[in-house]
């Protein structure tokens, strides 16, 4: 492996741990005082939770492994793959931190998908643009993470996204029933990519 090849790495560690800290430290400062209405089962609960611990397990085991699944093995096709990678990552990663630290107690995991009594709206910040920043951050780390590892395991980012996007729109459909102007924002925002979707 190059010198580019592990500060590469390197990179990536760092980005995927600060994201775990951040969701770690906001999580347990998180006021869990008022009752909240949850819109998942409790079987979709366990399976994405146990999905989350391996998913994340899986990312930072596949750093210290040599290429899985490699895209392709001439000069040029790494390359490229690995600068989009990057930038999808390091956008991905800043979209989800930034959006995190904008919702606050407004939080809640992907599996509960909470709304609390006095849960508020946000609609600040990347909030003005979509709705779910988080979750596009997120699957843009991941689909870069994967460009930048030369690894076909890009195509499970795709996999990845189907729940995710059931899991959007449950969660919606429980914010317009109790958050105030919630409704509204929906017609004035999109889902995961501004003035796209």
């Amino acid at each position: 492996m190059t010198v580019l090849g592990i500060l590469l790495r390197a990179y990536l560690f760092a980005g995927l741990a600060a994201h775990k800290i951040l969701w770690e430290l906001l999580k347990s400062g998180r006021d869990k005082s008022s009752p909240a209405k949850t819109s998942g089962p409790t079987i979709f609960v366990q399976l994405v939770k146990a999905g989350k611990i391996a998913i994340t397990l899986g990312l930072f085991a596949q750093l210290l492994l040599p290429e899985i699944l490699p895209i392709r093995d001439s000069l040029l096709v790494p390359r490229v793959a690995g600068l989009v990678g990057l930038i999808l990552f390091s956008f991905g990663l800043l979209i989800a931190m930034l959006a995190r630290l904008e919702l606050g107690n407004n939080w809640s995991d992907i599996e509960t998908g909470q709304v609390k009594q006095n849960h508020i709206l946000v609609n600040q910040g990347v909030y003005r643009y979509i709705r779910h920043p988080i979750y596009t951050g997120d699957l843009a780390m991941l689909l870069g993470f994967e460009l930048c590892l030369n690894s076909w395991l890009v195509v499970a980012v795709v996999i990845i996204a189907v729940p995710t996007v059931y899991n959007a729109i449950r969660e919606e459909k429980l914010l317009a029933e109790t958050v105030a102007g919630y409704q509204s924002y929906r017609t004035q925002t999109k889902r995961f990519i501004p003035f796209v979707i």
